[in-house]
């Protein structure tokens, strides 16, 4: 590493410009995904372009599965006449089909809480322990940053817990390899129900990059998720504002 980019990097850690501590900061920015306008031509070019393979393309209909799209805009890039479109993402969703866009259909997904007995249990404190199931380990700087004191996600009553016999919620990143999956199984045995599954970041959705390796895929296949976060991997503030929105938090301040 030479001097310059040595000092760049000292500068952005070091920086003092952070966002005030309130929802609406929070709640100011959104994740960005491809979305084809009327111009689209259903050339394909995107398709072949998406390494994720996130993107199909038929003679009648452009669509994208957000939960394997790693967010990369290779794809709009490619695009030849420009039709592929950056509109705002969901930060989370209940169910898997709601990760799946069509052109043509609205990118808007209704925001809903999880179930009402699980948030009753739960209360205004949700405590987390993090699962990793074999990702790369960006989701876990992710996760890290949301309890820094830059974002304190703690102000909000949402705490890391060291053992999944504190938890109220587990938050999955990873694709679940097989060398992981017994340890999985045992996690979801420790955790006292009434429990919360959150598959954070593409893998844990459908595995992602690593979904054609020694994997599950995903999940969902091994547990019931209750709350989907895309991204690959999601940022801190996107993280934040779904477990506020899915917990129903959002009167905090």
């Amino acid at each position: 590493m030479d001097d310059g980019m040595l000092r760049t990097a000292l500068k952005n850690f070091l920086s003092l410009k952070r966002p005030p501590e309130s929802i609406p900061v929070l709640y100011g920015k959104r994740m960005l995904m491809p979305f084809p306008d009327e111009s689209c031509g259903l050339c394909g070019s995107c398709a072949k372009e998406c390494r994720a393979g996130a993107i199909s393309v038929s003679e009648s209909e452009w669509k994208i599965d957000l939960g394997r799209c790693i967010f990369c805009r290779r794809c709009s890039e490619v695009c030849g006449n420009g039709s592929l479109q950056l509109v705002k993402a969901p930060d989370y969703v209940l169910k898997r089909e709601d990760l799946i866009f069509r052109s043509g259909e609205s990118t808007e997904r209704e925001r809903g809480t999880i179930d009402q007995a699980k948030r009753k249990v739960i209360g205004r404190s949700v405590n987390i322990r993090e699962v990793d199931t074999g990702s790369c380990n960006v989701c876990e700087v992710e996760v890290n940053s949301v309890f820094n004191r830059f974002y304190d996600a703690e102000r909000f009553g949402i705490k890391i817990v060291a053992s999944p016999r504190h938890a109220d919620v587990l938050l999955v990143t990873g694709p679940l390899t097989d060398n992981m999956r017994d340890a999985f199984d045992e996690v979801l045995r420790a955790t006292p129900d009434p429990k919360v599954i959150i598959a954070m970041g593409a893998c844990a959705i459908s595995g992602g990059l690593f979904s054609e390796g020694e994997t599950s895929s995903g999940i969902a296949g091994s547990a019931d998720v209750d709350l989907f976060i895309p991204g690959c991997p999601p940022p801190p503030d996107a993280i934040i504002r779904a477990l506020l929105g899915a917990f129903g938090l959002t009167g905090q301040q």
